[in-house]
């Protein structure tokens, strides 16, 4: 990537950045506690999807991948382009969702929306949460963070990934998983980790074949 490449990507995001915490502060003061209100009559019917995409499963099958992906790479001494990106998307996934988890969530400490509906107060608890509180989500960091590689090395993949994206954002609203807020700041942490994590291994390959 060039200087005057860089700098426009820089700006990009940084402007992205600006516009999603606006959204954030916005949905958090605005919007979260209302829409969970409006949606807590149908939660109730996606408890067994819940249970089929929880955090522990999607994390299962990202390692199950990257350890066959591992061995392939070990025997046949080589993956295909698609199966470096695809390894790459998963230690960005997982890696993403961990520090979400460990630091980002116990800075926040914003209660889930079960909480809130039962009267707990939707507010930020600084330096008090637990890997289990709600900011951001840590499912959209999972996700992002896997589209964002792809979405870097498949830039033609984008749009299309990015709607999935919406749509599973969409579903953990729709379900009471997560608040506007929380989807919103996971999905823009989520892409970041993905394409920054894409960037340094094209970067990486790019100065193996120089």
């Amino acid at each position: 990537m060039t200087d005057a490449r860089a700098a426009k990507v820089a700006r990009i995001w940084f402007v992205t950045m600006l516009l999603t915490a606006a959204a954030v502060a916005y949905a958090f003061k605005h919007l979260d506690v209302p829409v969970a209100i409006a949606f807590a009559p149908y939660s109730s019917h996606l408890e067994l999807l819940g249970r089929g995409l929880g955090s522990a499963i999607l994390l299962s099958i990202e390692a199950v991948i990257f350890l066959f992906l591992a061995i392939n790479r070990v025997l046949r001494g080589t993956l295909s382009r698609f199966g470096k990106a695809v390894a790459a998307a998963c230690v960005s996934s997982i890696s993403a969702y961990a520090i979400n988890a460990s630091v980002l969530k116990v800075v926040f400490g914003v209660l889930p929306a079960g909480y809130v509906l039962t009267g707990w107060p939707h507010t930020l608890n600084w330096f008090h949460g637990t890997p289990d509180h709600s900011f951001p989500s840590g499912h959209m960091m999972l996700a992002g963070a896997f589209a964002g590689v792809l979405m870097r090395h498949y830039p033609k993949a984008a749009l299309p990934l990015a709607a999935a994206l919406v749509g599973g954002g969409c579903l953990l609203i729709v379900g009471n998983w997560h608040f506007v807020s929380d989807v919103l700041a996971g999905g823009f942490g989520g892409i970041t980790a993905g394409l920054l994590a894409a960037e340094i291994w094209l970067a990486h390959e790019r100065s193996q074949r120089s």
